[in-house]
């Protein structure tokens, strides 16, 4: 055991707000520091570090502790190997002693970290020691790389043979399940033993912020028809979409310059860091991803992309323009000279040469892509001018402050005004419906997301009831009477078509359907959309049995009532005047029948069971279905889903109903 002596003394030397700082991005608040809470999402701070008590507090979510309980949380290791590793980054010896056994979910990560460690090791060695290694030696020679970069960057080669790892890692009794987890060996399909992930490769150490391996991403030395990179799968420790390669020996180098430079590649990050650019990083041959910028948040406020002048480099930096300004980063883009990147660039002309090309000709993203766009032509042909302007406008609309994006629309403006005249009202009033086109796509995306996880969460099994179907229909005969708000729904898909369709099947599907005959319709519907074939009331009465006599059926005037009313005081029903918003009302009422039967089934179950845990379990989803009632019978049906959209995106308005008093007669 760590003795509390020693507890404390690591306590006391290390510093917390620069142990969360690899975490959250602080900025000083009177005598502590805030950032954006690690623990839940959140736009505005409500974490707080107070380095004199040695604690944090997030005021949003609640958690609360020290330094050791922070580590712990966010690289997920248990109590003593927290101590240990902010007792070896501070420099506190610990002697070697048993420690408590961790918990089950920390000891697995535990054991991939060590399996890792020990790969790190095990390849590092191989390439210093392994006659084989000669090809992976020579490659680095040529890059220039002297021996004190291998060690500084755990460079690496892993053997061709298929077992080489393997049998090293049992030999020094690691064990097979965290060799499996970290995918540093996969199980044979021969149906016993295991192969080495990497062979023959050049191999790179992929490490957290804190500088743990993580994963490793390997690199083919010779001309053999196989992928150049290949990179660790997602694990327990490694989420490649939240991992920036290097980020570990940059990250004091971007607070310092409050900039990162984001490459391509891993040598682009070695070769600067070795001529003393160290703010430099690489998307770790991924597509930049919101996490990652987030990481890269952190540390800095501005963002100088440099990407290759091919068509995949050029898509991936406009890819990343939209998530980098998303994240609130300042975006600038950096074009190096033709047949040069980072790596030849600055082994060419040297550190100095490459930062006063970076300082003069870095662009920020509305010059960058007014250039490019002016080097295409674009920008003289009054069609691809209004796409250039457009494209511009949308990158500008993922800027959270809107400030910000009133400086940038001006910007625009100034830059584009000798093309096509104008005032910038025109670009303001582009970038309102944008923004407006974008809150929408983002409340339609958030409703489809709701309705997947309730009917993933209602689609799973029951306990006790394996193999068996829930949510199978009860078969309808001919003659049996099938509800109305089963049928209008097929009749508003049949009469209005595709655009129809798509509205209703965004928030529908056909697992909502009691009738069997109208489930198999409403899916017949939808595979001839996807198919891109027509849906008509036409097409459906051609076809075979059963559609005509459906078609029939759920085409019938159902408003007799509403005529003979008519006949009374004159007043005419019309029928689809607003079938959105009849939509809506059906797609309420289906979505209300589906949870009502549920909570039927679930109440016949209850009273079947005995077991006390199956009945709670039962109890918590009676809850949340009720809960999905309430919602729908207190909730307008116009307000529970969004608006549909035209084909140019533009919200289709619905004429609500409106109640005028006749005026007084003369």
């Amino acid at each position: 055991m760590i003795t509390d002596d020693k507890k404390e003394e690591v306590r006391d030397a290390a510093d917390i707000v620069e142990v969360v700082s690899d975490y959250v991005k602080l900025k000083r608040s009177g005598s502590g520091f805030t950032g954006l809470c690690p623990y839940h999402d959140e736009k505005t701070p409500s974490f707080h570090v107070t380095p004199r008590l040695g604690i944090f507090k997030c005021f949003g979510c609640g958690e609360s502790g020290d330094v050791f309980k922070f580590v712990m949380d966010q690289d997920g290791v248990g109590f003593n190997e927290a101590v240990r590793q902010l007792a070896d980054r501070y420099g506190v010896f610990i002697p070697e002693e048993e420690t408590t056994e961790p918990s089950e979910s920390n000891q697995i990560k535990e054991g991939i970290y060590h399996a890792l460690k020990f790969a790190g090791v095990y390849y590092y060695r191989n390439l210093i020691e392994n006659p084989e290694a000669k090809k992976a030696l020579n490659y680095l020679e040529k890059r220039g790389y002297p021996p004190e970069v291998f060690k500084k960057f755990g460079l690496g080669f892993a053997p061709s043979g298929g077992e080489e790892l393997y049998k090293a890692a049992k030999n020094a009794g690691v064990d097979d399940q965290y060799l499996v987890e970290a995918d540093l060996v996969k199980p044979s399909q021969r149906g016993e033993g295991y192969y080495d992930t990497f062979r023959g490769r050049l191999m790179f150490p992929i490490f957290s912020p804190t500088g743990k391996v993580i994963a490793f991403a390997g690199r083919v030395l010779g001309d053999e028809k196989t992928a150049k990179y290949i990179n660790s799968s997602q694990t327990q420790v490694y989420n490649k979409s939240e991992v920036v390669y290097g980020v570990n020996f940059a990250k004091n180098e971007i607070r310092k310059y409050k900039e990162v430079i984001l490459v391509e590649g891993y040598t682009d990050v070695i070769t600067l860091n070795q001529h003393g650019i160290g703010n430099v990083v690489a998307s770790s041959g991924t597509a930049l991803t919101p996490g990652q910028i987030r990481i890269l948040h952190r540390y800095g406020e501005r963002i100088v992309m440099i990407y290759d002048a091919d068509n995949a480099g050029q898509a991936a930096m406009k890819r990343g323009i939209d998530i980098a300004l998303a994240e609130g980063m300042e975006v600038q883009l950096l074009e190096l000279p033709e047949g040069e990147d980072p790596d030849s660039f600055v082994k060419q002309f040297g550190k100095e040469s490459f930062i006063e090309f970076k300082n003069k000709e870095a662009m920020d993203f509305v010059d960058f892509l007014i250039l490019k766009a002016d080097e295409e032509g674009r920008m003289q042909n009054p069609v691809q001018l209004r796409k250039v302007i457009t494209e511009i406008l949308q990158a500008v609309t993922n800027i959270p402050d809107s400030i910000q994006r009133q400086v940038y629309v001006q910007h625009l403006h100034q830059k584009t005004q000798k093309f096509r005249g104008g005032t910038d009202r025109e670009l303001f009033d582009e970038m309102n419906e944008l923004l407006r086109n974008k809150k929408r796509e983002d409340q339609r995306a958030r409703f489809r997301e709701e309705r997947q996880e309730e009917r993933e969460a209602l689609n799973q099994q029951m306990p006790g009831e394996a193999g068996s179907d829930r949510n199978e229909l009860k078969t309808s005969p001919e003659n049996a009477k099938k509800p109305h708000y089963e049928k209008e729904l097929i009749r508003l898909m049949i009469t209005f078509g595709r655009p129809m369709v798509e509205y209703i099947c965004s928030f529908t599907n056909e697992k909502l359907f009691e009738d069997r005959e109208l489930k198999e319709f409403y899916s017949h519907i939808l595979e001839r959309y996807q198919n891109e074939e027509e849906i008509s009331v036409e097409v459906y009465a051609g076809l075979g049995d059963p559609f005509p006599r459906l078609v029939g059926d759920v085409t019938v005037e159902q408003h007799t009532a509403s005529d003979r009313h008519h006949e009374k005081v004159g007043i005419k029903y019309e029928r689809d005047k607003n079938p959105y918003l009849a939509a809506k009302s059906t797609m309420k009422a289906i979505e209300l029948s589906f949870f009502k039967r549920k909570r039927e089934e679930l109440a016949g179950r209850f009273k079947t069971v005995e077991d006390e845990a199956e009945k709670r379990k039962i109890i918590k989803i009676q809850m949340d279905i009720q809960s999905k009632i309430t919602r729908r019978e207190r909730t307008d049906s116009e307000d529970l889903y969004p608006d549909p959209e035209d084909s140019k995106g533009n919200v289709v308005q619905e004429k609500k109903f409106e109640y005028k008093m006749k005026g007084k007669e003369n």
